[in-house]
Protein backbone atom coordinates (compact mmCIF):
# COMPACT_ATOMS: atom_id res chain seq x y z
CA UNK A 1 0.00 0.00 0.00
CA UNK A 2 2.97 2.30 0.55
CA UNK A 3 3.16 2.75 -3.40
CA UNK A 4 0.47 4.19 -3.90
CA UNK A 5 -0.31 8.24 -3.22
CA UNK A 6 -3.12 10.37 -3.13
CA UNK A 7 -4.23 12.84 -5.32
CA UNK A 8 -6.56 15.41 -5.80
CA UNK A 9 -9.66 15.65 -8.40
CA UNK A 10 -9.64 19.57 -9.71
CA UNK A 11 -11.57 18.78 -12.53
CA UNK A 12 -14.17 16.61 -14.48
CA UNK A 13 -15.79 16.89 -18.22
CA UNK A 14 -18.42 14.75 -19.53
CA UNK A 15 -17.97 14.55 -23.87
CA UNK A 16 -20.20 12.22 -24.43
CA UNK A 17 -22.64 10.34 -23.02
CA UNK A 18 -20.24 7.30 -21.80
CA UNK A 19 -16.93 9.30 -22.08
CA UNK A 20 -15.23 11.37 -19.41
CA UNK A 21 -12.02 13.17 -18.72
CA UNK A 22 -10.45 13.62 -14.78
CA UNK A 23 -8.27 16.04 -13.79
CA UNK A 24 -5.71 15.18 -10.69
CA UNK A 25 -2.97 17.17 -8.61
CA UNK A 26 -0.60 14.88 -7.71
CA UNK A 27 3.14 14.56 -6.86
CA UNK A 28 3.88 12.14 -9.39
CA UNK A 29 7.43 10.80 -10.69
CA UNK A 30 8.81 12.29 -14.21
CA UNK A 31 7.04 10.36 -16.80
CA UNK A 32 7.39 10.07 -20.39
CA UNK A 33 4.23 10.89 -23.30
CA UNK A 34 2.55 7.28 -23.88
CA UNK A 35 3.01 6.19 -20.62
CA UNK A 36 0.22 4.83 -18.23
CA UNK A 37 -0.22 4.74 -14.30
CA UNK A 38 -2.93 3.47 -12.14
CA UNK A 39 -5.72 5.01 -10.49
CA UNK A 40 -7.55 3.23 -7.57
CA UNK A 41 -10.19 3.84 -4.97
CA UNK A 42 -10.98 2.20 -1.53
CA UNK A 43 -14.55 0.23 -2.50
CA UNK A 44 -15.77 -2.44 0.24
CA UNK A 45 -12.36 -2.50 2.19
CA UNK A 46 -9.90 -2.82 -0.67
CA UNK A 47 -7.95 -0.84 -3.41
CA UNK A 48 -9.69 -1.62 -6.69
CA UNK A 49 -7.65 -0.42 -9.54
CA UNK A 50 -7.04 0.30 -13.12
CA UNK A 51 -4.66 1.85 -15.50
CA UNK A 52 -5.09 4.65 -17.54
CA UNK A 53 -2.78 6.55 -19.88
CA UNK A 54 -1.76 10.42 -19.79
CA UNK A 55 -3.55 12.72 -21.58
CA UNK A 56 -1.52 15.93 -20.44
CA UNK A 57 1.83 15.94 -21.78
CA UNK A 58 4.92 15.39 -19.28
CA UNK A 59 5.56 18.96 -18.33
CA UNK A 60 1.62 19.84 -17.62
CA UNK A 61 -0.32 19.63 -14.35
CA UNK A 62 -2.87 18.64 -13.83
CA UNK A 63 -2.60 15.23 -15.08
CA UNK A 64 -5.51 14.03 -16.88
CA UNK A 65 -7.14 10.67 -17.93
CA UNK A 66 -9.79 10.05 -20.26
CA UNK A 67 -12.37 6.90 -20.25
CA UNK A 68 -15.34 5.53 -21.10
CA UNK A 69 -17.64 4.45 -18.37
CA UNK A 70 -18.57 0.63 -18.10
CA UNK A 71 -22.31 0.29 -16.52
CA UNK A 72 -20.93 -3.25 -14.62
CA UNK A 73 -17.14 -1.90 -14.12
CA UNK A 74 -16.17 -1.11 -10.04
CA UNK A 75 -14.33 1.28 -10.67
CA UNK A 76 -15.44 4.21 -13.58
CA UNK A 77 -18.70 4.47 -12.58
CA UNK A 78 -17.33 5.89 -8.95
CA UNK A 79 -15.19 7.90 -10.55
CA UNK A 80 -17.46 9.69 -12.04
CA UNK A 81 -19.25 10.30 -9.07
CA UNK A 82 -16.26 12.41 -7.67
CA UNK A 83 -16.48 16.01 -7.14
CA UNK A 84 -13.88 18.76 -7.24
CA UNK A 85 -11.96 17.96 -3.65
CA UNK A 86 -12.28 14.60 -3.33
CA UNK A 87 -9.41 12.25 -3.13
CA UNK A 88 -8.33 9.32 -5.54
CA UNK A 89 -5.13 6.80 -5.07
CA UNK A 90 -2.44 7.03 -7.79
CA UNK A 91 0.30 5.71 -8.43
CA UNK A 92 3.77 7.44 -8.47
CA UNK A 93 5.62 5.52 -11.13
CA UNK A 94 4.60 5.80 -14.57
CA UNK A 95 4.81 2.71 -16.51
CA UNK A 96 4.55 1.24 -20.11
CA UNK A 97 7.13 1.42 -23.71
CA UNK A 98 4.63 2.74 -25.79
CA UNK A 99 6.54 6.03 -26.01
CA UNK A 100 8.39 7.66 -28.80
CA UNK A 101 11.74 6.82 -27.40
CA UNK A 102 10.78 2.87 -28.83
CA UNK A 103 10.05 4.16 -32.04
CA UNK A 104 12.96 4.95 -34.74
CA UNK A 105 13.12 7.79 -37.25
CA UNK A 106 10.72 8.02 -40.44
CA UNK A 107 9.60 10.80 -42.80
CA UNK A 108 5.81 10.38 -41.65
CA UNK A 109 4.16 9.22 -38.04
CA UNK A 110 1.09 7.55 -38.54
CA UNK A 111 -0.99 7.57 -35.31
CA UNK A 112 -3.88 5.09 -35.61
CA UNK A 113 -6.36 5.24 -32.27
CA UNK A 114 -9.85 3.77 -31.61
CA UNK A 115 -11.96 5.63 -29.22
CA UNK A 116 -10.27 6.87 -25.71
CA UNK A 117 -6.94 5.65 -27.09
CA UNK A 118 -6.77 9.09 -28.49
CA UNK A 119 -5.74 10.63 -24.84
CA UNK A 120 -2.01 8.44 -25.38
CA UNK A 121 -1.77 10.46 -28.59
CA UNK A 122 -2.93 13.73 -27.12
CA UNK A 123 0.02 13.36 -24.91
CA UNK A 124 2.40 12.49 -27.34
CA UNK A 125 1.66 15.03 -29.89
CA UNK A 126 1.63 17.97 -27.20
CA UNK A 127 5.51 17.24 -26.63
CA UNK A 128 8.19 18.71 -28.96
CA UNK A 129 10.03 15.69 -30.28
CA UNK A 130 7.21 14.40 -32.83
CA UNK A 131 7.50 17.90 -35.06
CA UNK A 132 11.61 17.64 -34.56
CA UNK A 133 11.74 14.07 -36.03
CA UNK A 134 9.01 13.28 -38.54
CA UNK A 135 8.28 15.56 -41.02
CA UNK A 136 4.45 14.99 -40.94
CA UNK A 137 2.12 13.42 -38.57
CA UNK A 138 -1.22 12.19 -39.16
CA UNK A 139 -3.44 11.80 -36.19
CA UNK A 140 -6.40 8.99 -37.24
CA UNK A 141 -9.40 8.73 -34.65
CA UNK A 142 -11.92 6.67 -35.13
CA UNK A 143 -14.97 6.34 -33.51
CA UNK A 144 -18.77 5.07 -33.67
CA UNK A 145 -20.43 8.61 -33.52
CA UNK A 146 -19.56 12.23 -34.11
CA UNK A 147 -20.01 13.61 -30.51
CA UNK A 148 -17.40 10.92 -29.97
CA UNK A 149 -15.08 13.21 -31.82
CA UNK A 150 -13.91 15.05 -28.40
CA UNK A 151 -10.36 17.01 -27.70
CA UNK A 152 -11.63 19.39 -30.78
CA UNK A 153 -9.83 22.76 -29.60
CA UNK A 154 -6.68 20.81 -28.50
CA UNK A 155 -7.01 19.24 -32.24
CA UNK A 156 -7.29 22.51 -33.79
CA UNK A 157 -4.62 24.35 -31.92
CA UNK A 158 -1.91 21.74 -33.06
CA UNK A 159 -2.99 22.97 -36.16
CA UNK A 160 -2.58 25.96 -35.54
CA UNK A 161 0.91 25.78 -33.83
CA UNK A 162 2.09 23.07 -36.89
CA UNK A 163 0.29 23.86 -39.98
CA UNK A 164 2.46 22.27 -42.37
CA UNK A 165 3.34 19.19 -40.42
CA UNK A 166 -0.52 18.10 -38.22
CA UNK A 167 -3.08 16.11 -40.13
CA UNK A 168 -6.40 14.59 -38.02
CA UNK A 169 -8.06 12.38 -40.10
CA UNK A 170 -11.62 11.26 -38.33
CA UNK A 171 -13.43 8.27 -38.71
CA UNK A 172 -17.33 7.46 -38.39
CA UNK A 173 -18.56 3.77 -38.14
CA UNK A 174 -22.06 4.60 -37.22
CA UNK A 175 -23.18 7.71 -39.00
CA UNK A 176 -23.11 9.12 -41.98
CA UNK A 177 -20.86 12.53 -42.25
CA UNK A 178 -19.73 15.00 -44.83
CA UNK A 179 -16.15 14.70 -43.11
CA UNK A 180 -15.33 11.74 -41.68
CA UNK A 181 -14.28 8.30 -43.44
CA UNK A 182 -16.57 5.30 -42.84
CA UNK A 183 -15.49 2.23 -41.43
CA UNK A 184 -13.01 1.41 -39.94
CA UNK A 185 -9.43 1.58 -39.67
CA UNK A 186 -7.89 -1.88 -41.42
CA UNK A 187 -10.38 -1.43 -44.32
CA UNK A 188 -9.46 2.11 -45.32
CA UNK A 189 -5.72 0.88 -45.47
CA UNK A 190 -6.41 -2.15 -47.46
CA UNK A 191 -8.34 -0.05 -49.87
CA UNK A 192 -6.57 3.02 -50.37
CA UNK A 193 -9.10 5.39 -48.43
CA UNK A 194 -6.73 6.42 -45.94
CA UNK A 195 -3.86 7.35 -47.83
CA UNK A 196 -5.56 8.95 -50.39
CA UNK A 197 -7.26 11.22 -47.66
CA UNK A 198 -3.91 12.20 -46.68
CA UNK A 199 -2.08 12.68 -49.59
CA UNK A 200 0.70 10.41 -48.94
CA UNK A 201 1.77 7.09 -49.16
CA UNK A 202 1.83 4.24 -46.02
CA UNK A 203 4.65 2.60 -46.87
CA UNK A 204 7.37 0.96 -44.72
CA UNK A 205 10.30 2.96 -46.38
CA UNK A 206 9.03 6.19 -45.44
CA UNK A 207 6.59 5.45 -42.14
CA UNK A 208 6.47 4.39 -38.68
CA UNK A 209 2.87 3.39 -37.29
CA UNK A 210 1.54 3.32 -33.54
CA UNK A 211 -1.36 1.79 -33.35
CA UNK A 212 -3.52 2.31 -29.65
CA UNK A 213 -7.55 1.10 -29.14
CA UNK A 214 -9.39 -1.93 -29.66
CA UNK A 215 -7.44 -4.87 -29.70
CA UNK A 216 -9.33 -6.49 -32.67
CA UNK A 217 -8.50 -2.90 -34.53
CA UNK A 218 -5.05 -3.33 -33.43
CA UNK A 219 -5.25 -6.68 -34.87
CA UNK A 220 -6.47 -6.23 -37.56
CA UNK A 221 -4.46 -2.92 -38.98
CA UNK A 222 -1.18 -5.46 -37.92
CA UNK A 223 -2.30 -7.79 -40.47
CA UNK A 224 -2.96 -5.19 -43.40
CA UNK A 225 -0.23 -3.58 -42.84
CA UNK A 226 2.04 -6.81 -42.60
CA UNK A 227 0.85 -7.73 -45.56
CA UNK A 228 2.06 -3.92 -47.32
CA UNK A 229 5.87 -4.88 -45.90
CA UNK A 230 5.52 -3.57 -42.56
CA UNK A 231 6.91 -5.35 -39.56
CA UNK A 232 6.46 -5.37 -35.65
CA UNK A 233 9.46 -2.75 -34.00
CA UNK A 234 11.08 -4.33 -31.44
CA UNK A 235 14.17 -3.10 -30.34
CA UNK A 236 16.72 -6.04 -31.39
CA UNK A 237 15.45 -5.55 -34.84
CA UNK A 238 13.48 -2.46 -35.39
CA UNK A 239 10.48 -2.28 -37.77
CA UNK A 240 7.96 0.02 -38.47
CA UNK A 241 4.75 -1.03 -36.29
CA UNK A 242 4.18 0.07 -32.40
CA UNK A 243 1.29 -1.13 -30.70
CA UNK A 244 -0.89 -1.27 -27.82
CA UNK A 245 -4.02 -2.23 -26.98
CA UNK A 246 -6.14 -0.28 -24.78
CA UNK A 247 -8.00 -2.82 -22.51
Amino acid sequence: MNDWIQGQVVGKHQWANDLYSLQINADIQPFLAGQFTRLALDIDDQKVARPYSFVNPPDQQPLEFYFITLPDGPLTMRLIRLEIGDKVWIMPRAAGFFTLSEVPDADYLWLLATGTALGVFLSIVRTPEPWKRFKKVILVHAVRTVDELTYQDEIKSLYIKYPRQFQMIPFVSREDTDFAIKGRIPQAIEDGRLESRAGIPLTAQASQVMICGNPDMVRDTRLVLERRGLKKNKRREPGQITVENYW
